[in-house]
């Protein structure tokens, strides 16, 4: 297993990947929602349907899915699933986030992503360690460099949550609807830039 800390960045393979979205299975520990914001060469997205989420679980292009949840061996995780090969040349950052609508980070045990390839084998795992009043984090990013995609660990906070989040990158979040899940809208400017660059059990 490759452990990364915050700020560090790791080569991961070519083909299709999954990424656990995970925290400690502790009863009464909020749950911590994933999603993945596919970005152009600026930064931004493309339109509402470049965020995938639990209201919106597939790409357009097939390639970024939202795979459900799992659990096992005290971690609870919600999985996305990146096929590297298929993702459009005009996205050059996949995110990875999570949002926590019940409660804060700072109240959520072992906030983690890690990358799995298909034959099992984690190619990265970041843990994030400074968690406190935060109510979104941008956990890490998959980026093209010199034909190949690494994972960098990013471990951005945000105190506004998915909403805020995703306001950064090009998206508007509206209230939740009747369902629960937030209304994506276009055409919010951006406020601030982020740094460049089946249901699985917990493997």
């Amino acid at each position: 297993m490759t452990h990364i800390i915050k700020g560090a960045t790791t080569p991961v393979p070519a083909g299709p990947l999954r990424v656990a979205v995970g925290r400690g299975a502790v009863p009464g520990t909020s749950a911590v929602d994933a999603s993945a914001l596919l970005l152009d060469a600026t930064g931004r997205v493309r339109g509402d349907a470049d965020l995938v989420f639990r209201g919106r679980l597939r790409h357009p292009s097939g390639a970024v899915r939202h795979a459900g949840v799992g659990q096992g061996g005290g971690q609870f995780a919600e999985w996305l699933e990146l096929d590297l090969p298929d993702i459009e040349p005009a996205v050059q950052r996949v995110v990875i986030t999570g949002s926590c609508a019940g409660g804060t980070f700072g109240q959520v045990p072992g906030l983690y992503a890690r990358v799995v390839a298909y034959d099992g084998t984690i190619a990265a795992h970041y843990e994030v360690t400074d968690a406190s009043a935060e109510t979104a984090f941008v956990l890490g990013e998959f980026y093209r460099r010199d034909g190949a995609w690494r994972f960098r660990a990013v471990g951005q906070g945000y105190d506004s949550g998915l909403a805020g989040l995703a306001t950064d990158f090009g998206c508007g979040v509206a209230a939740p609807a009747a369902s629960g899940e937030p209304i994506v809208t276009t055409g919010v400017s951006k406020t601030a830039v982020p740094p460049p660059g089946a249901q699985p059990a917990v493997p």
